[in-house]
C-alpha cells in the first residue's frame, strides 16, 4: 500500500426504504444500493486509487440498519498524509447528507382532517370489494388527529428525523378507508390536494372518484386499540347465560 494510502473501517446507518439493499447495483438500475452512495461520497474526496467499499453485512431491499460497517482504502494525492479519522467522518457525512424532505403543511392537514370528523357517507374513501354491496358506507369518525410522533429509530439514529402520527378513531371502518384518508391528508400536506378537494371527495360519495395512486401503503399503519361499550359486554353476558 502506498505511503499516503490508508485503510479505514467505517460504521454507518441508513433507512433502507428507497434502496435496493446495501449492496451496489449496476449503473442502469433504477434503484441504487447504499454502497453506491458510499462510494460516490468517497470519490468526492478525490482519492488517487479506484474506490471500492467492502460491506461487512448484507441487507435486503427496504431493510434499515442502525449499525453496519465497511472498509475502504483511500490514497491521497502527492505527499498528503492520510485523512484523520474525524476529518473523514465529517467529509463523508457532508457528502452523504440527504436532500431535505418537504415538510408537511400541518395546518392544512388539520383543517382537512376536521372535514372528515362526524357522521358521513364515506363511499369515496372505501375501495371496492365483494362486500361493498352489503356494507353501509355511513360511518362516524370520532377522531382524525395529527401529532408529532416518537419512533424507535429516533432513539437510535444519530440525526433528527421528524415523525408524525395520524390517528383515526371510529366504531368501524370501511375497506381501506383508513389508508385512503391517510393518503388524501398527506397529499393535502404536500400541496398535491387542496382542503376544498377533500370536501369535494367526501361529497362525491363515489369510490371511483378517489384519485389513483393516492392510497397510503399498508406499512406504517397500526391497529392500536379495541374498545367495548358496557352495553356490548352486557349483551355478551346475557348470551352466555
Amino acid at each position: 500500500m502506498h505511503k499516503s494510502a490508508a485503510r479505514y473501517l467505517i460504521f454507518f446507518q441508513y433507512t433502507g426504504t428507497k434502496y435496493s439493499g446495501v449492496m451496489k447495483t449496476a449503473a442502469d438500475q433504477a434503484v441504487e444500493g447504499v454502497e453506491n452512495h458510499l462510494e460516490s461520497a468517497v470519490r468526492k474526496l478525490k482519492p488517487v486509487n479506484e474506490v471500492s467499499v467492502v460491506i461487512s453485512s448484507r441487507t435486503d431491499t427496504g431493510v434499515h440498519a442502525l449499525c453496519n460497517s465497511a472498509h475502504v482504502d483511500i490514497q491521497r494525492r502527492g505527499d498528503k498524509p492520510p485523512l484523520l479519522e474525524q476529518d473523514l467522518v465529517d467529509a463523508l457525512n457532508f457528502h452523504l447528507k440527504a436532500e431535505p424532505i418537504r415538510r408537511l403543511n400541518i395546518d392544512a392537514v388539520q383543517e382537512a382532517a376536521a372535514l372528515l370528523l362526524g357522521t358521513h357517507d364515506f363511499s369515496t374513501f372505501r375501495a371496492l370489494s365483494s362486500d361493498t354491496p352489503f356494507k353501509n358506507p355511513v360511518k362516524t369518525l370520532e377522531k382524525a388527529q395529527l401529532n408529532p410522533g416518537v419512533s424507535f429509530s429516533q432513539r437510535h439514529f444519530h440525526r433528527d428525523i421528524q415523525f408524525w402520527e395520524l390517528t383515526f378513531k371510529s366504531r368501524s371502518f370501511l375497506y381501506r378507508q383508513v389508508r385512503r384518508m391517510t393518503g388524501a391528508l398527506v397529499a393535502v400536506g404536500q400541496g398535491r390536494l387542496s382542503v376544498r378537494q377533500i370536501q369535494e371527495l367526501l361529497e362525491a360519495r363515489d369510490s371511483l372518484a378517489f384519485p389513483q395512486n393516492l392510497t397510503a401503503p399498508a406499512h406504517g399503519l397500526f391497529l392500536t386499540n379495541i374498545q367495548y361499550r358496557e352495553t356490548d359486554l352486557g349483551a355478551c353476558r346475557l348470551a352466555e347465560q
